[in-house]
């Protein structure tokens, strides 16, 4: 077995199995224990009897994260408040890659937490990575026409949930722009302004931060408790580009505090995803390569 020659095809293919993990967890480090132990299981694999190597790495790198996924569900049934994805400063290459940027958006990792476990491995594979019915079923351990009957199902179930609107690029950078100057003033009317009526604001504080413990609905209800939980603080806030799409970082005492990522429809902020639990703003000091 040669270890340098199984090494560099990981390497090769590192960023992918991130990524298709990323994905599948919504978590950037267990995404990264499922590469550790991807890596493990690949290093005794005899490559003379591998036809192709990425499909072979992937499906390894799947399963792990399948059977990590149903984990995660037990344990997140005690976690307090919403549970949101961990957010990502990506690369500017992703937002150029519109269907990735759009697949890893805090949003969209949001939505896939709607789907069963396997739903979300076959619509992430097929979807995403455009994986055939044959690699992904040797992945889930399915039959093709099983996979094929969970994608239709996971594809509808997306369909019907995601934004009806997709913004353009230049739409949410203005969009963030006009919040972010509300927020640096207090500008309370600019903030109800750019806001749709039906807006839905998400917080996850873990426990461990002031944030809501269900979503909160409504533009005058989400300005009444970012107001309230903005009082008394002085914050530094700027852009970033989180999850191939800008986001809202704000900064407490030198200290990263909170991300904030939105969902812009016709002009208007119609989610509000918040991040304020430490433990998933702990990587957020580099930049992650995300690629299909």
């Amino acid at each position: 077995m040669n270890a340098t020659g199984s090494t560099d095809v990981f390497v090769d293919h590192r960023n992918l199995l991130f990524t298709v993990a990323y994905e599948m967890l919504g978590s950037a480090a267990d995404a990264e224990d499922v590469l550790q132990e991807t890596w493990l299981r690949w290093v005794e694999v005899d490559r003379s009897q591998v036809r192709d190597e990425r499909a072979y790495l992937v499906r390894i790198a799947a399963r792990l994260a399948l059977n990590r996924m149903r984990t995660n569900a037990r344990r997140r049934e005690s976690y307090v408040g919403p549970w949101l994805p961990e957010p990502l400063l990506t690369a500017p290459d992703v937002a150029e890659d519109v269907e990735l940027a759009d697949s890893v958006s805090l949003a969209m990792l949001t939505l896939f937490e709607t789907l069963g476990p396997t739903e979300r491995a076959v619509f992430v594979l097929r979807e995403v990575f455009d994986f055939g019915y044959d690699e992904i079923a040797a992945a889930v351990d399915k039959s093709p026409a099983a996979v094929r009957q969970i994608a239709h199902r996971a594809r509808g179930h997306v369909a019907e949930r995601r934004p009806r609107v997709e913004a353009t690029r230049s739409e949410r950078e203005h969009v963030m722009a006009t919040f972010l100057a509300a927020v640096a003033t207090g500008d309370i009317q600019s903030l109800m302004d750019v806001l749709a009526p039906d807006v839905v604001l998400v917080t996850d504080g873990g426990g461990v931060k002031k944030a809501a413990l269900r979503p909160i609905l409504g533009r005058e209800k989400v300005v009444r408790f970012l107001d309230a939980v903005a009082e008394g603080l002085e914050a530094v806030a700027d852009v970033v580009v989180v999850n191939g799409a800008p986001a809202l970082r704000i900064v407490l005492d030198g200290e990263l505090d909170t991300i904030a990522s939105m969902v812009v429809e016709n002009g208007l902020v119609t989610g509000l995803y918040v991040v304020r639990n430490p433990a998933k703003l702990a990587r957020l000091d580099a930049v992650v390569t995300l690629t299909r």
